[in-house]
């Protein structure tokens, strides 16, 4: 029995089969569904999880080479908010692209864990190094 990291098994499944430059989708609540890539909801109720927070508790058994969200995430948010998340990439690549291609990058993503976020646009592509 795990003891320490992901505790999910769904989750460190699909961790497992990430390999150099696949990407990986850290959603909010109101993400739209692919019916073609595996997602994982593991939303609970109303902001919980949220997305930096699985983003955090990932990071820690997976080699991260850059992060992609929306600009939209810049201009919705407060910006405290806004540090927080550059301060947690810890020095990993943050990229912020319009939304419209954000959403394009989806279909290339090897699975999508959906969250109970309610912050604006705080998707996160997780592209391994």
């Amino acid at each position: 029995m795990l003891k320490t990291g992901i505790l999910n098994p769904h989750i460190n499944s699909l961790l497992s089969r990430v390999r150099h430059t696949n990407t990986l989708v850290i959603a909010d609540r109101g993400f739209p569904f692919w019916p073609d890539i595996e997602t994982i909801d593991i939303s609970l109720v109303d902001d919980s999880p949220r997305v930096i927070d699985v983003l955090c508790a990932v990071r820690t058994n997976f080699n991260i080479g850059n992060l992609v969200m929306a600009e939209e995430f810049c201009t919705n948010n407060p910006r405290h908010i806004v540090e927080r998340w550059i301060e947690l990439s810890n020095g990993t690549k943050l990229m912020f692209e319009p939304h419209i291609e954000f959403k394009q990058r989806i279909s290339q993503a090897i699975g999508i864990i959906r969250t109970g976020d309610s912050t604006p646009y705080s998707n996160v592509i997780v592209e391994s190094a």
